[in-house]
């Protein structure tokens, strides 16, 4: 089993996407939002996929969270683009401003394995 995930920011044209990882070790979160000075449209999304092969069976699952980026870092918590990420339904907090029990209520992440688990307890029987 292998995850991998990427923030998605539609103006952009979907950049960093998979590339996520090299642009924030290289740019940052301060890249952009220089990227995105001046750009009206914020939308973005994150997200994870989960790829299982145990040598017969092969399924993917995919878990997506939408938001937008805000025009200022906020927050302390999580990690990598988290601070200027906010999702929809949050009313004012970035990733990085909730606690992780909070985050994991929009995280992309926990719904991709929330996927996958369920579907392996299946499997298991």
């Amino acid at each position: 089993m292998v995850e991998d995930s990427g923030l998605y920011i539609r103006a952009l044209n979907g950049f960093p996407g998979p590339y996520s990882s090299y642009v924030y070790k290289t740019i940052g979160y301060f890249g952009i939002l220089k990227l995105m000075e001046d750009v009206t449209d914020r939308g973005a999304h994150f997200k994870s996929v989960v790829a299982f092969y145990d040598g017969n069976i092969y399924k993917i699952f995919i878990g997506t969270v939408y938001g937008e980026i805000i025009n200022d870092a906020r927050g302390y918590y999580g990690f990598g683009f988290d601070p200027i990420f906010k999702p929809e339904g949050s009313t004012r907090k970035t990733f990085a401003e909730m606690s992780l029990k909070e985050k994991c209520m929009y995280s992309h992440r926990a719904k991709s394995i929330t996927k996958f688990c369920i579907w392996f307890n299946k499997l298991l029987g």
